[in-house]
């Protein structure tokens, strides 16, 4: 601050949304979700109005305070909701028996349908456009989403170099390599929005391709 006025505390660290925030089943509970995803895509986090949401939503601002508590709660509550079923396709690399070029490209297509939905798009755009002015929910965002997904993609390069399906020296290099070849480009152009979820089939063939490029530099050699 340059006018004498007292510096703003930074706001605290928010917790982790209840389950019941989206999963009690409630249809205007998951209204509000639905309205907050539209909202923030047009608009943007910081000039998003729970005004908007609630007439969006059909409900009150009362039940939106009851379920989520704030703007910030909406926002928590879509990237819960878009971390879950980014862990849902990790789940299921980790259960696959499949070889490495076939279990990544399909991986890599499930990923994808998900970096492209409202809510993942919404997500990245909060932690990468707006990141410095909203740090907390950045910070949160790279806490429980990002670092997770970065250990068990860690995990799981590992299982397959033990294995000997694949020969790297460092599974963390490895995981932070694929994901940016096959996922960094299309953060980027979904945030900035050049691209979207009726881009999905082509961004999955390229993803693919991605990882066909990316395994030749870790297959074994004849």
């Amino acid at each position: 601050m340059t006018d004498g006025s007292p510096a703003l505390p930074r706001p605290a660290r928010p917790q982790r949304p209840r389950p019941d925030f989206y999963r009690r089943g409630e249809q205007r509970v998951e209204r509000f979700l639905e309205a907050a995803t539209e909202v923030f895509l047009e608009k943007g986090y910081r000039d998003a109005r729970l005004t908007d949401v609630v007439a969006r939503s059909g409900g009150s601002l009362s039940t939106l305070y009851s379920a989520y508590g704030d703007k910030q709660g909406l926002a928590l509550a879509i990237m819960d909701r878009s971390i879950a079923a980014f862990g849902a396709s990790l789940d299921l690399l980790d259960g696959s028996q499949l070889p490495p070029p076939q279990a990544l490209p399909e991986a890599a297509e499930r990923m994808v349908a998900e970096t492209l939905s409202p809510g993942r798009i919404v997500t990245h755009r909060i932690v990468i456009a707006e990141g410095l002015n909203f740090p907390e929910l950045r910070d949160w965002f790279m806490e429980h989403g990002v670092a997770p997904a970065e250990r068990r993609l860690s995990a799981w390069f590992e299982r397959e170099r033990v294995a000997g399906r694949l020969v790297l020296e460092h599974a963390s290099v490895a995981a932070n390599r694929f994901y940016m070849m096959v996922f960094g480009g299309v953060i980027l152009r979904s945030v900035n929005g050049q691209i979207g979820a009726a881009d999905l089939p082509r961004i999955q063939q390229e993803a693919r391709e991605a990882v066909s490029i990316f395994l030749e530099g870790v297959l074994p050699r004849a």
